[in-house]
């Protein structure tokens, strides 16, 4: 289980200016949600998460170190979601929610797809259906990935979740049936024009929303 501090202050302002005064002094505004309390609005320093956030594993366990009046805290919390402005692709808006190592939880973890399927040496394509499964299980007993061998897979073959292994205490949330990845005939892809007059949007995009409680 890694652990990696982040510092964090108290902030009472809320709405746009208060936030693009935090933004220019190098901060970005957040929440902190605790178990059953009322949510506490904070900042932290947007180079000090970019730093964590990339040199971190997914789903990173963030101690939380909050200076509300020369008065310290600590949390232990995971980003619920985080959020970038799609034109400037700076840090935009944070959510951390509080863990608590004895109640369960729900995470995506990401899938790490090992070996080369023997139906693509016959000319098939792998074609990955999910990137990531949902699974439920204490904190401490997150892993940081699951390991998927398609060595074996054929054309027509297909893996699904009920071929995951995990490990003892950690249950697979999504459907067993769902398939994750496939190796199907060679096939010519079309490409989709995208409509005229089509564009981005301007709101904050999310980059992370993968936890939540039970």
């Amino acid at each position: 289980m890694e652990v990696m501090e982040l510092r964090a202050e108290a902030r009472t302002g809320s709405g746009k200016g208060p936030a693009r005064r935090l933004r220019s002094q190098g901060k970005i505004p957040a929440v902190f949600y605790g178990g059953g309390a009322d949510s506490v609005p904070i900042s932290v320093s947007s180079a000090d998460l970019r730093k964590l956030l990339k040199s971190a594993e997914e789903n990173v366990f963030v101690k939380l170190v909050i200076d509300d009046a020369g008065k310290k805290a600590e949390k232990l919390s995971l980003i619920k979601e985080l959020q970038i402005d799609p034109a400037t692709r700076k840090l935009f808006h944070a959510d951390f929610c509080e863990v608590s190592m004895d109640h369960k939880m729900t995470f995506d973890v990401s899938l790490h797809f090992t070996g080369t399927p023997v139906g693509t040496q016959d000319g098939g394509e792998m074609l990955h259906l999910k990137r990531d499964v949902r699974v439920s299980c204490l904190p401490g007993l997150l892993p940081q990935f699951i390991e998927v061998d398609v060595t074996g897979l054929k054309i027509g073959d297909s893996l699904k979740v009920a071929d995951l292994k995990v490990a003892e205490g950690v249950a697979l949330v999504d459907g067993e049936d769902t398939a994750i990845v496939t190796v199907m005939a060679p096939r010519v892809a079309e490409a989709v024009e995208p409509e005229a007059g089509e564009e981005g949007t301007k709101e904050p995009e999310v980059l992370k929303q993968k936890v939540r409680e039970e």
